[in-house]
This record gives structure tokens, sequence and C-alpha cells, in this order.
């Protein structure tokens, strides 16, 4: 049996460069027990730089040179903090982010690149778009292309200029490139050999070369020189000098230039923070920036960052080779430079392409870990309760509608006349000194490992059923359970949560006034919530309501898919960021803050759409009709469906109503069984109102869709 080793040390990673992407594949093979591992990126994929000119050229598509952060960091067991740091605290060992409170740790990396410079150039920031960031550049591009492209000018004629200008050209022949540089000698780096290749290779391109003439400024249409000609552009690329982020120097970290400089373990100035990649450099051993470097500084780095986290000083030292190929894309063919020998052709590209998809493979074929094996003599029934799938998180966990139900019917009818609601609704109704108190408590197992993240989450979930009565949040109490970790992680951990679930309270109206902590198996987050209402809105639909939805639905197929690896980083941070979205003034003007108050609402949860719409035509004795096509579903959560991916609770959900709701058995269909975690508000409107209130919900900057109506007849739901 493998014992639970308890974490006690925090390992950060800033920036999600090749060397970190690199660095938790191999991590997850073979991880260190009691070590917590983050990383911290603005977006869920990073894109791998060397295969950035064949895409430009239309040889790749978009996700050949996307390397998922998402995927990688379930493999490596990793949490993922999709910010932006802005700050090292050194003193105080924290990194300070854009968007949400600080992240401590015990020991740091960065791996963030560096930016195109182009601030220097007047009216650069509105009008030039830099090589790198490379996220922004291939969107920038990809709408360029839709666009029909144009006329295009480069600044800056080193290999990235003029691997673009190259590639660009060979995808948009007819549209004119021009590449412009300050110096009077393009591609310096290369030899004299590789660089006369590359040069005709331009002209035989037909891309224009202009050197020794500065840049001086940019306008939407027009690029001016410092000699007074004007370039007519449609298009503006910056390809020169990169520098990193300035809050890494304002962190008191020893600079050379504009790099961080490292000693060869890998070390900045501070023991502790690590720098690797592009934006940094070794301080006896300078070199130019090289994704060559980062491949082999990974093994170096994991190794110096376990035998630090273990208290070790026997560190290893990285030690860059002064000569390496260098293998030039030429927009179809490419360039080979190494030791002054210089060589082009197809067969140089050929062996580029390889290189590149060999070093994708790496990142995109992760391995399956080994499982701990189930017995194989087990009492009878485990193996059916067990199930087929890994046990989801969030309102995935819930137990199954129909069972739920009979438990509660066998439960007595309450005697107390200021208990105004029995169990089965959203939340209890209290009379309480001639006010009406909603009352109502949930939690959620957690399904990702960023515990400020699942706060925020299981905090708006919980609102979710005070706003379902039409009630103001009132007060709140928390209850966390953390996983076993050391009494200073502990800390770190609570000051996460608590920072998260009281700036989401807090803005609702219902701050945390207490509650309870324990140590267990895993992390779980719940509130118990009161509220205030006057009249809590009943469900009874009447026929001739429309419905209304105010989230797309595919949370639980994306959060199950993304347990299995098999969710793309971009479906899973969308639906990441729709759960962490707040809906209070959609929940505000369906109370009645447009004058007119749903007639019946539900928040969506565990138990799918399918489940609550079923609930609602119980209770208001009618039937539901359901326009299938109109319903908001999150991006790839169709895509999942089809593919066959459930979470563990779908089957209960669609057994709870068979013989209540129809609907075709499609990809789309199945998403109506799939269970919500801090899911929309489901209403039923009067018609006549209905236009107005969702309009005023979208004036509020919120979502809302129409997605059926009510009709006269037998208590059904009705997708078609």
């Amino acid at each position: 049996m493998t014992p639970d080793i308890p974490a006690s040390r925090d390992l950060v990673l800033i920036g999600g460069g090749h060397t970190h992407a690199l660095m938790l594949r191999m991590w997850g093979m073979r991880p260190l027990p009691g070590a917590r591992l983050t990383l911290i990126n603005p977006n869920p994929v990073a894109e791998y730089s060397g295969m950035l000119p064949g895409f430009i050229a239309g040889i790749y598509r978009r996700e050949e040179l996307s390397i998922d952060l998402v995927r990688l960091c379930r493999h490596a067991g990793a949490r993922l903090i999709l910010d932006r740091a802005t700050h090292i605290d050194r003193d105080g060992q924290r990194i300070e982010l854009a968007g949400r409170g600080p992240v401590a740790y015990d020991l740091a990396s960065v791996d963030i690149g560096v930016s195109t410079a182009v601030s220097a150039i007047s009216g650069a920031d509105a009008h030039v778009l830099p090589v790198k960031p490379t996220d922004r550049f291939v969107q920038r591009w990809t709408e360029f292309l839709q666009d029909g492209g144009g006329r295009i000018v480069v600044i800056g004629a080193g290999l990235a200029g003029v691997e673009i200008a190259l590639a660009a050209r060979r995808h948009v022949p007819n549209a004119p490139v021009h590449v412009i540089e300050a110096d009077t000698t393009p591609l310096r780096e290369l030899s004299s050999r590789a660089r006369t290749l590359v040069r005709a290779r331009m002209a035989s391109a037909g891309v224009a070369l202009t050197c020794g003439a500065a840049v001086v400024a940019v306008t939407k249409d027009t690029v001016e020189l410092a000699d007074g000609r004007v370039l007519q552009a449609d298009l503006v690329i910056g390809a020169g000098g990169g520098s990193v982020a300035p809050w890494l120097g304002q962190a008191g970290l020893e600079m050379m230039g504009d790099r961080v400089a490292v000693e060869a373990t890998l070390q900045t100035s501070d023991p502790a923070i690590y720098a690797v990649g592009d934006c940094a450099v070794i301080r006896d051993a300078v070199r130019p920036q090289a994704g060559v470097f980062a491949v082999r500084q990974t093994p170096v780095l994991l190794h110096n960052l376990k035998r630090s986290l273990t208290g070790r000083t026997d560190l290893r030292r990285f030690r860059p080779q002064r000569d390496w190929l260098r293998l030039i894309a030429a927009g179809g063919d490419a360039v080979a430079d190494k030791w002054c020998f210089g060589a082009q052709g197809g067969w140089v590209w050929r062996w580029k392409d390889r290189i590149d998809r060999r070093f994708m493979a790496r990142l995109h074929d992760l391995p399956d870990m080994k499982q701990p094996e189930v017995p194989r003599v087990l009492a009878e029934g485990a193996r059916n309760a067990m199930g087929d799938k890994p046990l989801c998180g969030g309102c995935g966990a819930k137990m199954g509608r129909g069972t739920l139900r009979q438990v509660l019917a066998r439960q007595p009818v309450t005697q107390r006349a200021d208990i105004l609601t029995g169990p089965g609704d959203d939340a209890a109704v209290i009379a309480v000194n001639g006010q009406k108190q909603v009352l109502t408590t949930d939690h959620l197992r957690a399904f990702l490992l960023d515990p400020a993240l699942m706060a925020r989450i299981a905090a708006l979930h919980a609102l979710g059923d005070i706003r379902a009565m039409g009630a103001r949040p009132q007060s709140s109490l928390i209850q966390v359970t953390l996983p076993r970790m050391s009494e200073s992680l502990q800390e770190r951990t609570l000051d996460e949560i608590m920072a998260a679930a009281s700036d989401v309270l807090a803005r609702a109206g219902a701050p945390i006034i207490g509650g309870h902590s324990s140590v267990g198996a895993e992390l779980t987050i719940g509130f118990s919530l009161t509220g205030l209402v006057e009249n809590p809105i009943a469900q009874n639909a009447r026929p001739g309501d429309i419905l209304v939805l105010t989230k797309p639905v595919g949370t639980g197929v994306i959060m199950a898919a993304e347990m299995q690896k098999r969710a793309s980083g971009p479906a899973v941070s969308a639906a990441w960021r729709v759960m962490a979205q707040d809906q209070a003034e959609a929940a505000r003007i369906l109370a009645g803050g447009q004058g007119v108050a749903a007639r019946a609402m539900t928040d969506l949860t565990g138990f799918g759409l399918a489940g609550h719409l079923a609930g609602m035509a119980e209770a208001s004795g009618a039937t539901l009709q359901v326009d299938l096509a109109a319903l908001p579903v999150l991006p790839g959560a169709e895509d999942l469906s089809a593919a066959g991916l459930r979470s563990s609770i779908y089957a209960a959900n669609r057994a709870a109503v068979l013989g209540l709701v129809t609907v075709p058995d499609t990809a789309r269909g199945r998403l109506v069984f799939d269970p919500q975690t801090s899911g929309g508000l489901l209403a039923a409107v009067p018609a006549e109102a209905a236009a107005g209130i969702m309009q005023a919900v979208r004036d509020a900057g919120e979502d809302i869709w129409e997605i059926g109506r009510v009709e006269q007849g037998p208590v059904r739901v009705c997708f078609d």
C-alpha cells in the first residue's frame, strides 16, 4: 500500500516556456513525494516557437504547434493558475498576480520568455504586431489571413524576422513582403555561407530587404524610415530583439542587460529562484537566445529543483555548447548552419520538420501512469459500485436524483409552523420575526488543484440556491477539508481559499461569519448560507411562459474528460471561466428587478438540465418544450460527448427522469443529462416580459438564452 505523503514544500513554475513544459512531462514520470507543484501562465496553451514559421507558411495547423499546459499539469499532478505574474516578493516568498491573490513559494523557477521590443518606435504599441508573445501573434496572423491578407512589413532582419518574411511570402504569394533592418548587415548570427544562402532564398522568393535604415514611426497603414522613405503596409510585424518583463528586474534579481543573470546551476542571485529559457543568461557562458538551450536545460533544472526541495546542495551545472546546429525555415525548404558550414534544400526542411515533430510528440503523447491495481476478489456488488469511470468532482460527485428523492420521501414531515418549505427545494424558507429567511448548504469535492479557483466556484455554486429562490444573500459559514499537508502549507492553502471565497461572498452581501475546518483525504469546500426574501419564487410555471438559461452547459463532460487528459486546454479554461462567473445581475433581474419576476427558477447542479426541467415540470403540472439547437453549449463539450465521454453521475441522471424526458440520442442530446457545477439559472418568465428581462440581463453584461417554452399538457419535458 502506497503511504499518503503530506505536501510540505511549494515549487512554483512561473511561465509555460519550453523548459517548464518538458519538466512537467518529466515530473509526471517521477514526481517528488511531499512537493506541491504549481504552474502560473496566462493561457492554457503555449506555442512552440520552432514551428511558428511553418504555421505562418500554412504548413502546420495551430493545434500542431500548441503545447497543452492543462494536459501537462494533469499528467504532472500540478495545479495550473491561469494568470500573469506581476511581481516576486522575495522577502515574503510570494508571487503576486494580476487577477487574484498572491501564491506562496519555497522554490520558484521563471521561464516566461521575452517580449519583442518595439515601443521605441513612434506608434508601434498601437500598430506593430510583435512576434512575441507568440500566442497573440498567432491569433492576429490568423485574423489577418481571414481578412484577405495584404502588404507586410517586417521590422528586424535577424533569424526570426527573415523566417517570418519567407513563410508569409509562401502563404500569401501575391502580397508584397518587405524586411527592414537598422543594421547594415542582416542575419549577423549566421556564418557567411549560410547568410548568403538565406539572402539568395529571399531574393528568389521576392522578399524585399532594406538594411541600414531604422524605422522611426508606424501608422495604421504606413511605415516611416529614418531616411524619409514611407512604405505602405497592411500588417507590420516586429521581429527585433526581445526583453523580459520589467517586474523581474524590479524584484531585485541581478540582471545582465535585459535578461536575468543565472549561475551554471540555473539559480539567480536569489538561490530560491531559478530562471531558464530566453529570459535568462548564464553569467559565465553568455549565449544568444536559442531553443536548443531550453531542451538541454530541462534535466539540469529538474535535478537541481528536486535537490533543493530535499535540502541538498549537490547541484548540477549546465554547460551550453559554443556552437550549435541552426535550422532556418526558408518558406518550404530550410538552411542548415553549423561550424561555418551552410546547406540548403528540401532535405534540410524535412530534417527540421522531423526534429520539431519529435519534440512536440513528447509533449502531446503523454503516457498513462500506472494506477493502483484493483484486487481480484471483491465483495459482491463492489465492482458495480466502482463503475467504469473515475469518480468525478464538483457536482459530478452528487448522489443520483432518484436515490436522493427516495430517501427524502421517507423523512417525517416537519411540524413547526415557522418552517415554510420541506426538503427538496433549492433552499429552505423559515419565518423569523415577520421576515422570511432562506437557508441552504452546499459543498463540492475538488475537481481541480487550485484551491482559490475551487473556492470561488464553490461559493458561486452555493449562492445559486439562494438566488434561485429570489432571495438576497445575507450571511455565510464556510466548511473546508484540506488534504494532509504541513502546517505552513495548511496556512497558505487556507489563506488562498478564504481570500477567494470572501471576495465572492462579501460582494454578494453574505460575508463569512464563521465555519469549520478539518483534515481529510482530499480537498472539499462547502458553504451554508442565509438570505432574505419577501416573496420566494415558487415553482409555478404557466403555459405560455418562456424558458431561459444564463450559462452554457457542458461542465460535467469537460471535467470528466480533463481527468483523463482528453479535454483540450482551451475547452477546460472556458469551463473554468464559466463556472467562476458571477451571475448576480441576472439573479436580481429574474427575481423581479425589472418589475416582473420569474414564475419558476432553479440553478443547474449535478442533476443536469433534464433533471431540473423535470422537477419544474412536475411542480408546475405542465409540459416543457425545449429547443435543443438553442441550448448554449460550452466549446468542446459536444465533441467530447460524441467521443463517448461521460461524467460518473451521467447514468443515474438519465435513469432518474426515465419516462419524463424525451430527447434525441445525439451528442448534444446527451448533454442534457450532464451534471453542472456552478451552473446557470433556469427560469420560466412571462412571455410578455421575456424580451425586456433578457435585454436587461445582457445590458448588465451577463448572458442569457431563450431555450424553450411552457405548454399545456401532461407532465413531461420534450427536447426537439
